[in-house]
């Protein structure tokens, strides 16, 4: 898998390469948002990207790439000195699919990077609009955008774990997935809960989703998985 690192600072750089290059990963490098988009960014499998840099940002950066079709479903991860909840969340919020804050931990970004692409290797089953940023199956829509879902064109309020756990599941039908797959993939890596948690959370989704919430089925034994 070819992974690209895009930091205004050389040694990140060259640090985030060996590292990556050791687990085996094909690594190229650029020192500007503007030298990466000259590149053949489709032949990446992932981006690890800065944010404050020079003339264009990594937030401009995501935002050009999801806006294109040929790199939206590119996953990235960024890699920055900003910190705060506003960041993190802006971040995800334009479509990064993780967020790691310097200084930076080699063990932590090197599961990091596993996660994503374990995530992003998935299939992707579902009906999509154009634009990429929209789930959509009979009468449910999935704004990916702006986090919002609506059920045979009512507007439905969502939790955010409500909202990640109807979205995974739309873009992975006819899987079935374990509470242990669903907690990895669905809630944050630094929150601990319980088997039970994601049952309750199975259950409000069922009840939201009207109709449709028959199609979550429970495979005794095995977990869930949501039923075409």
């Amino acid at each position: 898998m070819k992974i690209l690192v895009v930091d205004d600072e050389l040694d990140i750089c060259e640090i985030l390469k060996y590292n990556l290059e050791t687990e085996g990963f094909e690594v190229d490098t650029a020192c500007s948002a503007e030298e990466a988009l000259g590149m053949p960014l489709k032949d990446y499998s992932l981006i690890l990207l800065d944010v404050m840099m020079g003339e264009m940002s990594g937030f401009q950066m995501v935002r050009w790439l999801k806006n294109n079709s040929s790199t939206a479903r590119i996953p990235i991860i960024f890699v920055t000195a900003l910190d705060g909840e506003d960041n993190l969340v802006k971040g995800l919020n334009i479509g990064a699919d993780d967020y790691i804050a310097k200084p930076l931990s080699m063990k932590e970004v090197k599961a990091r990077v596993r996660a994503v692409l374990r995530r992003s290797s998935l299939p992707q089953q579902a009906m999509e609009t154009h634009d990429g940023h929209k789930i959509v199956y009979e009468g449910i829509a999935l704004d990916l955008n702006a986090k919002t879902v609506t059920c045979d064109g009512q507007k439905l309020f969502f939790t955010k774990l409500e909202f990640e756990l109807l979205s995974f599941f739309l873009q992975h039908p006819n899987k079935v997935f374990s509470r242990e797959d669903l907690l990895k993939y669905c809630w944050p890596h630094d929150v601990v809960v319980l088997d039970r948690t994601v049952d309750v959370n199975i259950t409000r989704l069922r009840k939201k989703i009207g109709r449709y919430g028959k199609q979550i089925k429970t495979r005794v034994g095995y977990g869930y998985c949501f039923e075409k």
